[in-house]
Formats: C-alpha cells, sequence, structure tokens
C-alpha cells in the first residue's frame, strides 16, 4: 500500500529536483556526464561476465552515453530498459555493439524486439534526487521498483546524477530499493553495506 503523505512529500521534492536539474547549462551538463564516466570507470570493478543495465538519456538527465561508449569499447554486456505498459517491469534487452537503437517510448531508445534479455548484475539508474542515505528518487511510475522485484539476483545500483540534485531526507517507502553508490561529478559515494 502506497503511503499518500510519503508520496505528496515525494511530488514536491520532485518539482524542486526537476527545477535545480532544469537549471544547469548546457556546457555543464557535457563537462559533468564527462567526469562522471571518468569516476565511474575509476571506481567501479567491473568483472568481465557482468551484465550492466544502463538509460537512454531523456530531458535533461545526466547523459549516460559515454558510460555507454566506454562499456561497449570493452566489450561488457549492457542492456537498455524497454517500458511494455504502465503496470509491468522493464525489459532488460541487450544492446550488442553496433546493433540500431530504436524509440521505446518516454523520448528514450532501445534495442529491437527481437533482442536478447538479459538479467543485469550493475543497474546504472537516472533520477531526479537522491540523498545522503542513499534514496533515489525517481519519477513516480514505479518503473524500477517493479523490475528489481521481479529480478531473480540482487544487482548493485548506481545512481548517476548532477550534485545538484541532491535533496534533504527523501521520505522511503516499503517498496523503495536504496542505492549502492551515486556518481555525480564531485566523485562517488556508496550508502549503506558497501560504504
Amino acid at each position: 500500500m502506497v503511503d499518500d503523505t510519503i508520496e505528496d512529500a515525494k511530488a514536491a521534492m520532485r518539482l524542486r529536483a526537476h527545477a535545480a536539474r532544469a537549471g544547469l547549462s548546457q556546457s555543464s551538463r557535457t563537462e559533468a556526464a564527462a567526469i562522471v564516466a571518468q569516476h565511474f570507470f575509476d571506481n567501479i570493478v567491473l568483472q568481465p561476465t557482468d551484465v550492466v543495465a544502463a538509460y537512454w538519456r531523456i530531458r535533461d538527465e545526466l547523459d549516460c552515453q559515454p558510460i555507454l561508449v566506454g562499456l561497449m569499447d570493452r566489450h561488457q554486456t549492457v542492456v537498455l530498459p524497454v517500458v511494455l505498459g504502465p503496470d509491468q517491469p522493464l525489459q532488460m534487452r541487450v544492446w550488442e555493439n553496433g546493433a540500431a537503437l530504436y524509440e521505446a517510448g518516454f523520448g528514450t531508445l532501445a534495442p529491437a524486439e527481437l533482442a536478447p534479455q538479459a538479467e543485469p548484475d550493475i543497474v546504472i539508474m537516472p533520477l531526479l534526487g537522491f540523498d545522503s542515505q542513499g534514496t533515489r528518487l525517481g519519477y513516480g511510475g514505479g518503473y524500477y521498483d517493479r523490475t528489481l522485484a521481479h529480478m531473480s539476483k540482487t544487482p548493485k545500483l548506481i545512481g548517476l546524477a548532477f550534485a545538484a540534485q541532491e535533496l534533504d531526507a527523501i521520505p522511503r517507502d516499503s517498496h523503495d530499493v536504496p542505492l549502492d553508490a551515486i556518481i555525480t561529478e564531485a566523485g562517488l559515494r556508496h550508502f549503506g553495506a558497501t560504504a
């Protein structure tokens, strides 16, 4: 059951976080994406067999493309999420090097319908806001929550954001899964047991 008080608080936080993110200049965004990619590859240990879920940026999210390019250059298995429906988990489709991407709803791109699917060991997540406890504030659709609940393994969750998206304490509902780490242009922070 969803707590309406928590949802109301999150809705107000989403407005603040989105305004902070939207206020960044294009040059700041481009520079931050490159720095975040450097922090990712300097600090995240990847096994050759790891499947990494990333995302194709929409709106004014931190651009994950420098990380995607680096993962492909390293021959890492990459999956991109596809929204199948409003109450369904995301489908994680393998993006093979050189394969075309197609419109997948919400302004994002993803591999074709016939692309193989795989469960990720690491999930790189977009977000609207985060706090010092690793709570992720998403868009409110619950797609990642449903996806994680349906997975047979527990992946490492890494949020990508601009430092300006940090908020004071975000209320956490019972279905909210905290991040293991957040990477911004200011660096990487671990949360919980991995700290």
